[in-house]
């Protein structure tokens, strides 16, 4: 009998990515969806065929039931959330309820379908916030800055809560910034590699970008899915911390990027106080030793590397869309 997993968030890019290694795992794949008019499956436009999609919110608790009686899944992974933290200040209540009271909503279903189901929680460094020591492991107290970070401390902690009051196999993996092709085009690597191929092209002259010193723990989102799994396959339910343990500036990320393109940079490159943070997160770089050690994880795609995979898949992307329109 192959396994059975659903995964929530599955069209956005850890989802899209976790669909397609639990596929070449053998897993019978189900993914959440909202229904919403704006809903994009292009992520995982290719998978739809081997995908079963359920209809279903983390605003709605009897949909969950449903979905998962629907599924009847082995493991669970939590990746829906509203992820965007400038967004968490303009809709910081709707943040919760999906961020972190839609976890509980979840995390009851199961309990009430099968409380055997494995489950992955989506955990995020932003938690870190005003970080308390450097580099953040499992054991670093949480600050979080935003009110995506408040709400994913919830969410974290009433994971760790259930896994302790009810026996559930529940973990958390408290990821750290990862990227990759797929990436929203509002999140800042995306923005630069999509910038950088604009200029390019000659389809824009500049980038206007917040805070270029800001310094982050980068990682490819393909390597990042594969610890989720290894999560759910332990002896023992923990959380795990992952990351790189290198940390980049923007600055940096913006460099490379350009230079892959064959640009400089300071030509194009503006700062815009509009893209800076009510509140920054200055330094956050992640201690993945435990996950090393007893998961055997580690992140296989270099920071350049992801930088120049994330500019060559926007200059393909761009270039066909120039190539259409001039022909």
């Amino acid at each position: 009998m192959a396994k059975r997993a659903l995964i929530t968030g599955i069209t956005g890019q850890d989802g899209s990515y976790l669909a397609e290694l639990l596929l070449d795992k053998g897993y019978e794949v189900h993914g959440v969806v909202r229904r919403s008019s704006t809903e994009s499956f292009e992520r995982i436009q290719h998978l739809t065929d081997k995908v079963t999609l359920i209809q279903a919110d983390l605003l709605d608790p009897s949909s969950l039931v449903e979905a998962l009686e629907e599924a009847q899944p082995d493991e669970l992974y939590n990746l829906g959330a509203q992820s965007f933290v400038p967004t968490s200040w303009r809709q910081p209540v709707l943040t919760a309820e999906f961020t972190a009271v839609g976890v509980t909503r979840l995390l009851e279903a199961m309990r009430r379908v099968n409380p055997d189901i494995r489950f992955y929680q989506a955990s995020s460094s932003e938690m870190f916030g005003k970080v308390r020591e450097v580099p953040q492991s499992e054991t670093t107290p949480f600050y979080p800055r935003s009110p995506y970070g408040v709400a994913k401390a919830y969410g974290h902690f009433i994971t760790v809560n259930y896994r302790e009051s009810y026996g559930l196999f529940a973990v958390s993996g408290i990821l750290f910034n990862h990227e990759s092709p797929r990436r929203g085009l509002e999140f800042v690597t995306r923005k630069i590699a999509d910038g950088a191929v604009r200029i390019k092209l000659g389809l824009a002259d500049e980038l206007r970008l917040g805070n270029l010193d800001a310094k982050r723990d980068w990682g490819f989102a393909g390597d990042y899915v594969e610890a989720m799994w290894l999560m759910l396959q332990a002896d023992e339910p923990d959380d795990y911390v992952i990351a790189t343990g290198e940390e980049h500036s923007v600055q940096e990320f913006v460099e490379i990027a350009f230079s892959h393109a064959g640009l400089d940079p300071t030509q194009h490159v503006k700062t815009d106080p509009e893209f800076l943070r009510p509140a920054e997160v200055d330094h956050l770089v992640g201690d993945a030793s435990k996950a090393r050690e007893q998961l055997g994880w580690a992140p296989r795609v270099s920071f350049r590397e992801l930088v120049q995979m994330m500019v060559d898949a926007d200059l393909e992307r761009l270039s066909s869309t120039v190539a259409t329109s001039t022909s």
